[in-house]
């Protein structure tokens, strides 16, 4: 049986000169990132821009990915979900620009499930853009294996780590099913009556609720087994809780090259042009057909 690993994969893809180089850079953060968390249990005292407490491991994963993409001189720009400001690299040799979640689902750790990274990257030195414009986006997932979701715009591969610290390939044309799985954020009693009315809808098609608090965990389900996850807009908080640029456009990059769609309720994500920096959303994602029942449901 040949093994295909991620270096032999991006040299068959038709990346742009860096791309691969930094793809392959941020896969590497697995690694480190996996073995801080033993040491990096406790929360730190400070609250980060989006109102939340940090835990040390959020804190620790974004401080390390900054610094990794600093002295590799291939990014220009960085937005982090962690930081109040894009960050500029003035010794960059590339225009490459990353949004990312530096570690998804932080506060599952002490409880030993799983957690991911998510980045996206785009190659005109701008992260305020549409999503649609992504040169490339993956995440890194830490569960009971360690593996990475990628697209650099040719489909969808998932790749896990070996005992060697190498990526091996597991599926090189990832397709996303319209099966009957679902993960419904936000308090039930805040839902607006559409939204759950769509709940209603599906629970009576016999969709499966899978919910674990892990935004990129929760996902990755779905890519495997078809359904959706939404974080819905709530009555009195109609923006929603998750970001547009660090977690909905690298999630909905990968769910569109996987056959899926990501939307707001009314419209693609990949579509809006970004207002503001921690500019919050409605995220639906998941399988096209159910993404279009949920939008006649929630536009009826």
């Amino acid at each position: 049986m040949v093994m295909i690993t991620l270096h032999e994969y991006l040299e068959t893809c038709a990346c742009a000169d860096g791309l691969a180089s930094l793809i392959e850079l941020i896969a590497e953060q697995a690694v480190p990132i996996r073995d801080a968390f033993i040491t990096h249990q406790s929360y730190a005292t400070s609250i980060n821009v989006s109102g939340e407490q940090q835990a040390a491991m959020d804190t620790w994963s974004d401080a390390h990915l900054t610094e990794v993409y600093r002295y590799s001189e291939l990014v220009k720009v960085l937005a982090s979900e962690e930081q109040n400001e894009i960050i500029n690299f003035p010794d960059a040799t590339s225009n490459y620009a990353i949004v990312m979640d530096p570690l998804d689902g932080s506060s599952l750790i002490q409880t030993n499930l799983a957690v991911g990274t998510i980045v996206g990257i785009f190659d005109n030195g701008k992260v305020m853009q549409k999503g649609s414009n992504q040169k490339a986006a993956l995440y890194m997932i830490y569960g009971p294996m360690t593996t990475l979701t990628l697209t650099v715009g040719e489909g969808v591969a998932i790749f896990a780590m070996d005992e060697q610290k190498e990526y091996i390939l597991l599926d090189g044309e990832v397709k996303m099913p319209e099966g009957n799985l679902y993960a419904s954020g936000g308090l039930k009693k805040d839902w607006t009556d559409k939204h759950a009315r769509f709940i209603d809808t599906v629970e009576h098609k016999g969709f499966k609720l899978r919910y674990s608090g892990s935004f990129v965990a929760d996902f990755h389900q779905v890519l495997k087994y078809g359904g959706f996850y939404c974080y819905p807009a709530l009555e009195g908080k109609p923006e929603g809780k998750l970001r547009l640029l660090f977690e909905a456009y690298p999630i909905g990059f990968i769910a569109a090259q996987a056959g899926g769609a990501i939307s707001d309720g009314g419209r693609s994500l990949l579509e809006v042009e970004p207002t503001s920096l921690h500019q919050r959303t409605p995220i639906y994602v998941g399988s096209r057909g159910v993404i279009e029942l949920m939008e006649g449901i929630l536009s009826g």
